[in-house]
């Protein structure tokens, strides 16, 4: 029985084992060498560190001699200088030149003064500083103090003085000190030198008159006397300064005590300015503190987290038991350099190592990558990804074939894509027709194109478009001519473009037709011309596109003409031709929108012939603010510069602003009596009128019957008959509703609608349903009923359909008034209006349309830029203080193109001259009302005094209006009544 094959091992190829070998070594190798590197470093920066740690040692030593060394010697020669050993404090004055001589010579010194045994004393100071001669109450012009104690001149008593000298050493003040107590005798420096035979130097202290740190030298001068010198120490601050290692370094100069001497930060060295105290050294830093604690002779501690490398080192200079140096410096920033070699050693190797890794990949395949990169650049193309690189080539030279092949393909294809993304992003048809003949004549490299295009189903091509040296040309200027395409007398390039696709020929100046005028503008005799009929969807001709390239006689040319490049030109002008129909279809579906609109805007004119043409002139008037607005230069309007789609926008918004007109019954908008509905009911009234005149007759007539006297009933029948018809006449005036009804008026009305006439016909006979259903409210009365000469019935009062209701939180934001009735036409109601003919509901009535007008607009599905329609054609009802018609918005709510319409509806509304319940008003009377609007916050103010500074009302007057409408129009008084002079 066979044994079960064993699985198979996997084999790795060659290319393989050797990648990772070469991976390997290199990495060791890398590891090594930056291991070894960092450790050499290492140790280099530590022997460096040491080398400058004694030259920074030996730098201080030097810094120190050089500070006290030239005052030691300047001490040696002072010391035997004649003067120091006279009596007298007189005689003593004569060191004043040569103390003052050093003390310029030695800017450390801060003074010398001499003592002797009998407690005398004179010290010389240089007054260098203000702060320093202001708290010595020196003059203005001293240069040098000399304070004198004299014990000897009068015994028991002591004497001391405070003289001031100038640079010259001239004597100019001289102060007495009282109660003085100062003994040199009592001094640690005079008892240590006097019991020397050498100069004695004390500790470090702060001087009590200066503040400044420094230290004291002394010598003995003869048997009694001793002579010393102040000696400051900052420039030893100022040499630890300049031998910082790192800026983390920690270096300081101490004293035996611990007493900090030296250090870079000076202002730290007095903790008390009270007590003069130095701070102690182990105060400044945990590193310092650490170090000075450490007792072994390790260079390396640890203290506040850190590794430090330490120094410590004895200086003789600086007191009886000379001064310590401390130089701490962080270990990571000493071998920062050793750090960051160590990583550039590991990035070295790494770069190295991910160089050579592609290299010896490469090496191993290299026949075989190409293909992959070719895939991989195949792969991309699918996906649309032209900014894939280019394989690289290789030394096959089928590989490299397909690889130049691939990236000439991609070219092509990346070019067609950014052509036609280009050409469809353009939203303009002229701009696009110049679009399509820059890019064609690019990619054709030609000197000259030109294209033709059908109208409509007409056989004629016509030139629409003309490049010529980069350049657009006027086509008028070359006089191109249209062409028929099967004509027999169309140029014979054409009638052969008719029979194929594309065209390639050489044609010479006598072949061209009539596009010599353009090879003139070449300067070319010749030219090689390459036609492209352009077709669309449904392969119609739509039109020809014509390329022209200068015949040069070289093989360049012979290359512009090869197939792949027309092939190319070809789907270029195809995907062109898409754009091309898509623009002319949406310009044609525009033109049909605009048509529609002016077509609904003039059905709501037509359906009302006293409002005819008001949905065309507005439009024109609000056209005529916004260009002045667009143009203006004022602060207001410097932000309104629109674009064609909001002009388009401005356009449809303007043209169906009172769309919602449509619902609205004309009987209501043309109503011109108080008691018109669908007729006027003044005639009901008139027949009642004649009924109780008749009724006044028949009084007479049975009255006389009876034997009534005659006279008597005749002067009261003609009585009663005049009153009926003055009562008639009253009625009839308060119908026009031409004047405003005054409350006595009113009354009247009041008691004429009491006179009571006799109905003995039933009512209810031959009505609608809707009415029988509205009488029905009150029980039906016994005939002959007496009723009220004019009357308010329950049957008068509409009531509104819910489907009219619109609620409060309503999502157009409408704030509305709602009448209780959609209708109340009740006769004495109706005449009892006090000014105009409409009621409250028939007001509501005609306002709705405004309602009407943004649900209408909100529910078309326009495109995102013409979004702002209702809300443009919505607001022209609105008032810029808030209390307007539907929404009640605010100026700052409302779109600058609302206000405009609202300003444009009242002015035509003003002045048209076809309203049936007013005279058109002339202009300056239409401009008053409107001036009073604008101070009473009801239209823009900015955009009224455009109106006026612009002369808009005049130009829309002289277009619009009947020229008697036409008066004299004083801006200024205008502007003074809308409030808007200063």
């Amino acid at each position: 029985m066979p044994s079960a094959p064993r699985p198979q091992q996997r084999r790795f190829p060659l290319h393989v084992h050797i990648s990772v070998m070469f991976t390997l070594l290199l990495l060791l190798t890398g590891v090594v060498l930056g291991i070894f590197n960092y450790h050499q470093t290492t140790q280099i920066i530590l022997s460096s560190s040491e080398k400058l740690f004694n030259r920074i040692e030996q730098d201080v030593r030097l810094d120190l001699y050089d500070t006290y060394e030239p005052i030691r010697h300047l001490l040696g020669l002072l010391a035997d200088y004649p003067a120091t050993r006279e009596p007298r404090i007189a005689q003593r004055l004569a060191l004043l030149a040569p103390f003052s001589q050093a003390l310029r010579d030695n800017p450390n010194l801060a003074s010398l003064y001499l003592g002797d045994s009998n407690g005398d004393f004179l010290m010389v100071r240089p007054l260098r500083t203000e702060a320093l001669k202001t708290a010595l109450k020196a003059p203005a012009n001293a240069a040098y103090q000399v304070w004198t104690v004299d014990r000897t001149a009068t015994p028991g008593q002591v004497r001391a003085q405070s003289l001031f000298y100038d640079q010259s050493l001239t004597l100019v003040s001289r102060q007495d000190i009282a109660d003085e107590s100062y003994d040199p005798r009592n001094r640690g420096w005079f008892r240590s030198a006097l019991g020397s035979a050498e100069q004695i130097t004390t500790e470090p202290y702060v001087f009590f008159s200066t503040q400044n740190l420094g230290t004291t030298l002394a010598r003995r001068s003869g048997e009694q006397a001793v002579i010393a010198a102040d000696l400051t120490l900052a420039s030893l601050s100022q040499t630890l300064a300049k031998h910082r290692v790192t800026a983390g370094t920690e270096i300081v100069l101490l004293d035996p005590q611990g007493n900090t001497v030296a250090y870079p930060d000076s202002h730290r060295l007095i903790t008390d300015i009270q007590s003069a105290r130095l701070i102690k050294a182990r105060d400044l830093s945990p590193a310092i503190a650490a170090a000075l604690d450490d007792n072994t002779d390790t260079p390396r501690l640890e203290a506040g987290g850190r590794q430090w490398i330490v120094s410590r080192s004895h200086m003789q200079e600086g007191g009886p038991q000379g001064l310590e140096l401390a130089l701490l410096v962080p270990e990571d920033e000493l071998l920062a350099d050793a750090y960051r070699m160590r990583w550039q050693g590991a990035l070295i190797t790494l770069a190295t190592l991910l160089l050579c890794l592609p290299l010896g990949w490469l090496t191993s395949r290299i026949l075989v990558k190409p293909l992959r990169a070719l895939v991989q650049e195949a792969d991309a193309i699918r996906s649309f990804d032209f900014n894939y690189p280019v394989s690289r080539r290789s030394p096959v030279l089928e590989v490299d074939q397909l690889g130049v092949s691939m990236a000439r393909m991609k070219e092509t294809l990346a070019s067609f894509f950014e052509i036609t993304a280009s050409l469809r992003a353009e939203t303009r048809f002229a701009p696009l027709l110049e679009r399509v003949l820059f890019e064609t004549v690019k990619i054709g490299q030609a000197q000259a194109g030109l294209i033709y295009l059908r109208e409509n189903d007409d056989d004629q091509v016509r030139p629409y478009g003309l490049v010529i040296d980069g350049r657009p040309r006027d086509l008028a200027a070359f006089g191109l001519q249209g062409h028929a395409l099967k004509a027999q007398d169309s140029p014979p390039w054409l009638q052969q473009l008719d029979a194929s696709d594309n065209l390639v020929t050489s044609l010479g100046f006598e072949q061209v037709g009539d596009l010599k005028s353009v090879l003139l503008a070449l300067d070319a005799p010749r030219v090689h011309l390459i036609g492209i009929r352009l077709r669309n969807r449904h392969q119609e001709t739509v039109g020809v596109l014509v390329l022209l390239i200068t015949d040069s006689g070289t093989e360049a040319d012979l290359e512009k003409l090869q197939p792949d490049r027309i092939a190319f030109l070809q789907a270029v002008s195809g995907a062109a031709t898409v754009s091309i129909e898509g623009q002319r279809l949406q310009a044609r579906q525009k033109q049909l929108l605009d048509s529609f609109i002016q077509l609904l805007a003039g059905a709501i004119d037509a359906k009302s012939p006293y409002t005819g043409g008001h949905c065309q002139r507005v439009p024109a008037l609000t056209l005529m603010l916004a260009q002045a607005a667009a143009a203006s230069q004022a602060s207001a309007f410097q932000a309104y510069r629109p674009t064609e789609d909001e002009w388009e926008a401005l356009h449809i918004a303007a043209w169906l602003h009172d769309c919602g007109k449509v619902t609205t019954p004309e009987y209501v908008v043309d109503k011109a009596t108080k008691l018109e509905t669908l007729n006027d009911r003044i005639h009901e009234i008139r027949t009642r009128f004649e009924v109780l005149k008749r009724d006044a007759w028949v009084d007479y007539w049975q009255a006389l019957a009876t034997g009534g006297e005659p006279s008597s009933l005749a002067q009261r029948r003609d009585a009663t008959l005049a009153s009926l018809d003055d009562d008639f006449a009253f009625v009839a005036r308060c119908n026009l509703g031409s004047e405003a009804m005054a409350d006595a008026d009113l009354q009247r009305l009041q008691d004429i609608a009491q006179r009571p006439w006799t109905r003995t016909l039933d009512d209810r006979l031959g009505v609608s349903w809707e009415e029988n259903r509205r009488q029905a409210r009150t029980p039906k009365p016994a005939l002959p009923v007496t009723e009220r000469l004019l009357a308010d019935k329950p049957e008068h009062l509409l009531e509104r359909h819910e489907a009219e209701l619109i609620p409060t939180d309503n999502p157009w934001g409408f704030q509305l008034d709602v009448p209780p009735w959609k209708y109340n036409r009740g006769e004495l109601y109706n005449l009892s209006i006090k000014r105009g003919t409409l009621t409250r509901e028939e007001r509501y009535v005609i306002n709705h349309h405004m309602v009407q007008t943004i649900l209408m607009l909100s529910q078309l599905p326009f495109p995102s830029h013409l979004g702002n329609v209702a809300e443009i054609a919505g607001g022209h009802h609105e008032k810029m203080d808030g209390t307007g018609y539907p929404k009640r918005l605010k100026r700052e709510e409302m779109s600058l193109p609302a206000r405009m319409m609202a300003i444009a509806d009242i002015f035509e509304a003003l002045t048209a001259a076809d309203r049936p319940y007013k005279k058109a008003k002339k202009l300056s009377e239409a401009l008053g009302i409107m001036a009073t609007m604008c101070r009473d916050a009801h239209i823009d103010p900015e955009l009224f005094g455009l109106f006026i500074d612009e002369k808009i009302y005049l130009s829309y007057a002289n277009q619009f209006l009947d020229p008697r409408q036409i008066d004299e129009v004083d801006p200024d008084s205008l502007l003074d009544k809308a409030g808007l002079k200063a």
